[in-house]
């Protein structure tokens, strides 16, 4: 992998907490006005400029860019967002309960994604890829990391470990979820190890971040082919990234929601499942092992489950696959789910109690709670060249924006 260090725009000290907000694709325009709050530092303010305009605005309206290109420049102004004085790269922790997950902070190559050394799984919507396109061309800036993983290096983890031990942090702080953010500088001059190492790193793999890496890879793109005196040096040529090994991830399960029954009864649903699977009416809420998935119908907790199926496809043998292939589709009737209305996805983090709410309230018919899918069948599938099926995985913790900011303009 090509990797370098980066004299980032970082928070200036003690105003990390107050800057940093969640990434702008896990909450819409209303829930990011709401977190923003009164707080005008906000890094919402950043990538979902949106919420400093009256309800109904367009968030693809040119305006909304220069909003956000005034709003990034105010906080450097205002001395809140500080230019480093040395290229540095920075270990970033995230304690998320019992869980910890420490990733390097670095740039990466829009040449290594190209050659799929930066492997993909997942596609992206086209008009998602456009908006965080345009924003980073508007900004000539990456506002949030691309969360990155690769398998994982005894060099690595021994220089993170032992610098963090020997070092304070520059950033410490929980969030407004519980979640605990910490940050390690480490000059250039120190990087030496641990960016020759990477180096030597055969694959990495997006985890969370699609639109962000395609998006910069564009825009680097874009602006090679317009400079007549292009020569491989300018910042355009690299995007932000945190790289954690892969043993560390936590994945949490995506469930769904189905509007209805596709003209079933809940009693004629659940014998259609049990004719072609194992059905328990036990009450349990989520499954404890793959091949298995808990379903939510009518008041009561079923759990159903499969034996592992024969194929060499390592995306036939995901238990969203299954789901979609054997029942969303058959049964209710539900086709390709990035663009069928009558489901929704629920992220793992919003617990079983999310998926029971939705029924109750009489928007949704059913529920079906999920195994996680695994970081080894993530990597199975990218390394196969293959798509996983949408809404497949849910990374926590999230990585918090405004952290780090990578500049393109040299």
């Amino acid at each position: 992998m090509k990797v370098k260090a980066f004299p980032s725009l970082v928070p200036a000290t003690g105003k990390a907490e107050a800057i940093a907000s969640v990434p702008y694709d896990v909450v819409n325009t209303e829930e990011a006005r709401a977190l923003a709050g009164d707080n005008e530092n906000s890094f919402l303010h950043v990538v979902r400029a949106e919420i400093d305009f009256p309800a109904g605005t367009d968030p693809y309206g040119e305006e909304i860019y220069q909003k956000s290109k005034a709003n990034l420049a105010a906080l450097q102004e205002k001395g809140l967002l500080v230019r480093e004085p040395e290229d540095c790269v920075y270990l970033y922790g995230q304690k998320m309960g019992d869980h910890f997950q420490i990733g390097v902070t670095l740039c990466c190559h829009i040449d290594d994604y190209e050659n799929d050394i930066i492997r993909k799984h997942e596609k992206t919507r086209p008009d998602k890829e456009n908006d965080r396109t345009k924003l980073t061309d508007v900004l000539s800036a990456n506002t949030g990391p691309v969360f990155l993983t690769y398998k994982d290096e005894a060099a690595i983890d021994t220089f993170v470990s032992e610098w963090c031990e020997a070092n304070e942090p520059t950033v410490d702080f929980v969030d407004d979820v519980g979640v605990q953010h910490v940050v390690w500088r480490v000059p250039q001059s120190d990087a030496s190890p641990i960016l020759d190492t990477f180096t030597s790193v055969p694959l990495s793999y997006v985890a969370d971040g699609h639109h962000r890496s395609a998006s910069a890879h564009r825009v680097g793109s874009e602006r090679r082919e317009s400079n007549p005196n292009h020569d491989g040096s300018e910042n355009y040529n690299w995007f932000l990234a945190v790289l954690f090994p892969a043993s560390q991830l936590k994945i949490l399960p995506y469930n769904r929601v189905v509007k209805d029954l596709n003209g079933l009864s809940a009693e004629d649903f659940l014998q259609q499942l049990r004719s072609k699977f194992q059905v328990e009416s036990n009450g349990q809420a989520a499954p404890e092992k793959g091949e298995t998935v808990c379903v939510y119908v009518d008041g009561a907790w079923h759990t159903v489950s499969w034996d592992p199926p024969q194929s060499e496809d390592p995306v036939d043998v995901l238990d969203v696959s299954v789901l979609q292939d054997e029942i969303l589709n058959p049964l209710l009737g539900v086709g390709d789910p990035r663009t069928d209305k009558r489901i929704d996805f629920v992220g793992g983090i919003r617990g079983t109690g999310e998926l029971e709410k939705r029924v109750e309230s009489g928007d949704w018919e059913v529920a079906f709670s999920m195994y996680p899918t695994t970081v080894d069948q993530l990597i199975d599938i990218a390394d196969a060249g293959q798509i996983m099926p949408p809404k497949s995985t849910w990374f926590e913790p999230k990585l918090r924006s405004g952290l780090f900011v990578y500049t393109l303009d040299d």
